[in-house]
């Protein structure tokens, strides 16, 4: 199985803390199993690179799966070779327990299909929406904890006005599960949006306004599964 071992986000630690985010001195924010490492604003914002475990194909020469920076961990998956110990669950004042989903955004939506195919990912379902105010596929993806979410134009020459569908694909945001979802958006407000029922059935959901917290990443928090 692919899985995250490691996100870096191009964001200052403290603000992460702010949020409710628990962060060690190393700049680590450990959510479920995931790590992201807030490296500052030196080399960007957002989301900058993912590392992945489990790959059945190098990324191409240029270190990136249709644009999308990604490192590999060199673990062994059939035999756990290289596999760190389970680390202890970390506490976070906000409540995350998880990352949901990683929320990618693609151009050219069968160009990023057809490369994650070729380092061993295959789509688990894809949802047509209009959500995004044009004809739209969501794509996802299971890798180990978290999931990925791919969103495109069904028609790459039909998405929103002005996109290019010769444009790399790029990291967008993601979806965290905390405990409670009701505490999370009171500790936020007025920072956050309404919470409202999310797609998965019996979970709701409620996005953070990032900028307002001076976080260069979209984020939305989600009740726990039902």
């Amino acid at each position: 199985m692919v899985e995250i071992t490691g996100i870096e986000v191009g964001d200052d630690p403290d603000a992460w803390r702010a949020v409710g985010f628990a962060v060690d001195e190393a700049g680590t924010c450990r959510i479920g199993s995931i790590p992201l490492h807030l490296v500052g604003t030196d080399r960007g914002r957002g989301i900058l690179g993912w590392t992945l475990r489990g790959l059945t194909g190098p990324p191409p020469a240029d270190g990136t799966i249709d644009g999308l920076p990604t490192s590999t961990d060199g673990t062994d998956t059939a035999t756990g070779d290289g596999r760190d110990a389970v680390p202890a669950p970390v506490e976070h004042p906000i409540g995350a327990t998880r990352i949901d989903h990683v929320v990618v955004l693609a151009p050219d939506l069968g160009r990023l299909v057809s490369a994650l195919a070729t380092v061993g990912l295959e789509p688990r379902r894809t949802r047509d929406t209009d959500t995004y105010g044009f004809p739209a596929q969501q794509v996802f993806y299971r890798l180990g904890e978290a999931i990925l979410e791919v969103v495109g134009a069904a028609d790459p020459t039909a998405g929103p006005p002005g996109a290019d569908p010769a444009q790399p694909a790029r990291f967008f945001g993601l979806a965290m599960t905390v405990t409670d979802l009701d505490a999370a958006a009171d500790r936020l407000a007025p920072h956050v949006g309404r919470v409202k029922p999310a797609v998965q059935e019996g979970r709701r959901i409620a996005t953070i306004r990032h900028r307002e917290l001076h976080l260069s990443v979209a984020i939305a928090l989600m009740s726990p599964d039902p």
